[in-house]
């Protein structure tokens, strides 16, 4: 959605997993509003088509897996020559296999919890120095999957439980020291990663039966609160997990009578 804000010029934002859904709208939105963005994804093919639309002297694509640590250095490294420091990171990348504890491999198990939360872990560690320095914070993109488990998901659960408390301690031990660090915790929202699921009539009105607002999140819905949370109007907003879920968490978990 078109805005007029123009409240991150000259500011400078990492978003991971930029090349598609959720991430993409974060990026776009951090673009709309002035930034320079740094788009960082495994596949630079999807990178560059989102860099496409942008400002080529605001905007960085820097291919980068979160789960390799050197490979986030990198990327900050490459932040830091192009832009010269970093004032938003946005930890978005991430992974949903399906399955129960004893359907899940092991392959899955440690990729999701490599890339979900690790690869959290990886960003704010080799950013946080620069974040202090410019006194910046931190958007981490977990789900209403880390407040309350969904069936078949024990993976992805598990992760995105992490990064929700990890978002809290995060914001324990560096607002003191000027970063701030918030979440969002979107429920289903439209993207590649759900394409499947919203294709399926049956599924979608059981999801509806749930969802008060009566429609799958767009990614911009997502963007919006995090250009928020990354903007002074959020100054004293630190250490929460924000459920961006059209009023799922709103229920007690009981059917509609």
């Amino acid at each position: 959605m078109p805005t007029s804000l123009c409240r991150f010029t000259d500011h400078t934002v990492i978003v991971t997993g930029a090349g598609s859904g959720i991430g993409r709208g974060i990026a776009e939105r951090f673009a709309e509003e002035g930034a320079n963005v740094v788009l960082a994804g495994r596949t630079e093919e999807k990178l560059q088509a989102v860099a496409g639309a942008m400002d080529t002297a605001r905007t960085l694509v820097q291919p980068c897996d979160v789960r390799d640590f050197a490979q986030v250095e990198r990327l900050v490294a490459a932040t830091l020559a192009r832009f010269g420091g970093i004032d938003v990171l946005v930890n978005n990348a991430g992974i949903a296999p399906e399955g129960s504890v004893t359907d899940t491999s092991l392959e899955d198990w440690h990729d999701t919890l490599q890339t979900d939360l690790s690869g959290v872990f990886h960003g704010c560690k080799a950013a946080l120095p620069h974040l202090m320095a410019r006194r910046g914070c931190i958007i981490n993109v977990a789900s209403v999957s880390g407040l309350g488990a969904d069936w078949a998901l024990a993976a992805y659960n598990a992760a995105k439980g992490g990064v929700v408390n990890l978002t809290r301690s995060l914001a324990m031990d560096f607002g003191g020291r000027g970063v701030r660090v918030n979440a969002v915790c979107p429920s289903l929202t439209r993207s590649a990663m759900t394409e499947d699921m919203l294709k399926d009539e049956a599924l979608m009105r059981r999801f509806m039966e749930r969802l008060p607002l009566g429609r799958p999140a767009e990614p911009e819905d997502i963007a919006g609160v995090v250009a928020f949370l990354a903007s002074d109007d959020a100054r004293f907003v630190n250490g929460v997990n924000l459920p961006v879920d059209g009023g799922v968490t709103a229920s007690n978990g009981q059917p509609p009578m």
